[in-house]
Parts: structure tokens; sequence; C-alpha cells
């Protein structure tokens, strides 16, 4: 590592610590030649998959605001707060980089959104479903709360009671 204040090639770490819940390494760093101190932070570069494969067999560069935006508006008005979604968005991208291939179906990108909307808000998760899966009537909507019941049935009352909250206050925007 080149010393800042001096240019020189020749530094010594003096301390490292894993930080950022151990994604990081932080390096206190001295130069043997002008003794000045300084911090490096390090982080592996993983690489996402390129490109995603998309139903009509076009490629696409993998897109992480894309999925943010996707999974934001899934969660709209929804009592979910940023460092969850970011969790989520974190596990979706190790779960894709974790497979090792170059290209991922938009298919199995979606299969793994729904998987953490369904542990993060029944709601957002069967707005999600309704769209991904492009629902046509209330019918598929009552299908899919129904096999959301069966994990757990209360959750499912609660999708019921704001998927109708949610439609009366459109109303009122």
């Amino acid at each position: 590592m080149h010393c800042p204040f001096c240019g020189e090639a020749d530094t010594k770490v003096i301390d490292s610590r894993l930080v950022a819940e151990g994604d990081q390494v932080r390096r206190r760093r001295e130069c043997l030649s002008c003794r000045e101190r300084f911090t490096t932070f390090e982080t592996a570069e993983l690489v996402m998959p390129p490109r995603v494969v998309k139903q009509d067999g076009t490629r696409q560069p993998f897109d992480e605001e894309k999925l943010r935006a996707g999974i934001m508006k899934a969660l709209e008005k929804r009592p979910v707060s940023i460092e969850e979604i970011d969790a989520a968005l974190n596990r979706i991208k190790y779960r894709l980089r974790s497979t090792g291939e170059r290209e991922v179906k938009s298919m199995q990108l979606g299969e793994e959104v729904m998987t953490e909307l369904r542990q993060l808000d029944k709601v957002a998760y069967v707005r999600f479903a309704s769209v991904y899966r492009s629902f046509q009537d209330i019918n598929e909507f009552k299908e899919e709360i129904e096999r959301l019941s069966q994990g757990n049935g209360d959750a499912a009352v609660d999708v019921a009671r704001a998927l109708v909250d949610n439609g009366t206050d459109k109303g009122k925007a």
C-alpha cells in the first residue's frame, strides 16, 4: 500500500480489526519513510452474476437498484425498516453469488425475492406475488392467502385485512 502522504510504497500494518459485521477489515498502517499513520479498509469484491436471463430469452445486466425498487414497491406503506430491507437484499445477492453461475434466470431471482418478502411482510409478499405471477382475479389472491395460512393462520387474516384497508385508502388519496 502506497503512503498517501509521501507516496512511499513501503508501509507496515500496525493493527487489523473486523468491522461492518465482519464484512470489512480495518487496518492501521504506518509509512516506514515519513512515519505518518493512516487507515485503510478492505472488502471482498464479489461480482454478481453479470446477466439476468428474462423469460423471453433476452439478457440484461444485473441491476441491484431495479431489485431494490421492486422490493421497495411491494413494501410501500408497510412497517419494515431500511435495515431489514438491506439485509434481505444482501441475503438475495449472497445466494445468487453462491451459485457460481454467470447468468441467473429472472424466475429464480423472483423466487428469491418472494422468499425474503414472505419472511419480512406477508402483505408485501402477496403484493409482489400478484404482479410476479400475474394474478388475473380475486380467486388467485385467495389461493395465495390460503397457501400462506397453511403455515400461519394469523398471517393470512392480517394479509386479508391489510389488502382491504389498502383498497379503501386508495379512495382517500
